[in-house]
């Protein structure tokens, strides 16, 4: 049997700062724009978000989360062999941020790399996790993490701040060969959407200058609405496809998570496979959209409060812009270290 990165252990953490809907409708009122702050909640379900205070980067974040997760595992950083960053809130440009979080975790014997594919970082992440433990026999442990903090990014004046809530979410996985791991992966991408949405200037494309940031190209910006039925086209394709590759029936998933932006898609997509609402977790009306970070925080949340326990089959759904698309499907650990 082919050695496969199992789930162990997982972490999260959330900012100080609750950001509610009341603060923002109240702040854009002054825009005339009060309004739109009620009609974007009524659409997602997001009720609140957290966001970092200013002294804090996306390495912090990540950081905390890690923390967790490794003393949930019981591991010092020493342990780790491999450290994979999913995030498109960088620290920097470069170098990678993950190297960042390694010295930061005092993780000196682990190797390090970013993921950057928005929201389907983290499955990505762990995709390839599985992949280098199935064909390296020197690595045996790995720190996922999942980071955002995209309102950092943003205008202070744009309403789509409404989305973007801070965080970070964690995994510790480890070589195992038992029945545990990831069992499948499945991919999906379509660049005609990249001019979609994203952060115009300060790469190859435009360098950063006076006028770019003048005109806010070096902030994020939606320039075209993705189309509502994108996710609730293509998250179901990618669940058939993990129902395909690893051989099991979708009745027998215990937790299907999916990205956290809009509780109403989720819904829809549960309905149309025949999943159990309370199977899905919608999560966006504590935690806000936490983009690459959303995936990891949701299981964290389900393993913490049961709603999936050790052994239990799992499916993880990220999507983001580009569009990427990524997905898992694993069994955790048959003992969880929470």
């Amino acid at each position: 049997m082919t050695d496969t990165a199992t789930v162990v252990a997982t972490g999260r953490y959330l900012p100080e700062r609750l950001v509610t809907n009341a603060e923002l409708r109240e702040q854009f009122a002054s825009q005339d724009q009060g309004e739109l702050i009620d009609r974007f909640a009524d659409n997602s379900g997001i009720e609140q978000r957290y966001w970092a205070q200013s002294h804090q980067t996306t390495s912090d974040l990540a950081a905390a989360a890690a923390t967790q997760a490794l003393d949930r595992a019981g591991y010092s950083a020493g342990e780790l062999d491999l450290i994979i960053l999913g995030t498109d809130t960088p620290d920097h440009i470069t170098p990678a941020t993950s190297v960042v979080l390694q010295a930061k975790l005092g993780a000196q014997n682990a190797g390090t790399f970013d993921v950057s594919c928005a929201c389907a970082a983290f499955p990505t992440a762990l995709s390839i996790a599985n992949g280098l433990i199935a064909s390296n026999p020197t690595i045996n442990r790995v720190l996922v993490v999942g980071a955002y903090l995209m309102h950092r990014l943003a205008a202070a004046d744009d309403p789509m701040i409404f989305f973007y809530g801070d965080g970070a979410g964690a995994a510790i996985v480890e070589r195992q060969s038992t029945g545990s791991g990831i069992i499948a992966t499945a991919f999906d991408a379509d660049g005609d959407y990249a001019k979609h949405w994203g952060i115009r200037a300060g790469g190859t494309a435009e360098p950063a200058s006076h006028a770019a940031v003048s005109a806010g190209r070096t902030q994020v910006r939606l320039e075209t609405r993705y189309p509502p039925e994108l996710n609730e086209r293509q998250w179901p394709k990618l669940m058939h496809q993990l129902s395909q590759r690893g051989d099991f029936a979708l009745d027998e998933i215990a937790l299907a998570v999916f990205t956290q932006v809009n509780a109403t898609s989720i819904q829809r997509v549960c309905a149309s496979l025949a999943i159990a609402a309370e199977r899905a977790p919608c999560l966006m009306d504590q935690y806000g959209y936490t983009g690459s970070a959303c995936v990891p925080i949701a299981l964290d949340h389900a393993l913490t409060t049961g709603q999936v326990k050790g052994g239990e089959l799992v499916t993880l759904i990220g999507s983001g812009v580009g569009y990427n698309m990524a997905g898992v499907a694993l069994r955790l650990a048959e003992e969880m270290r929470q």
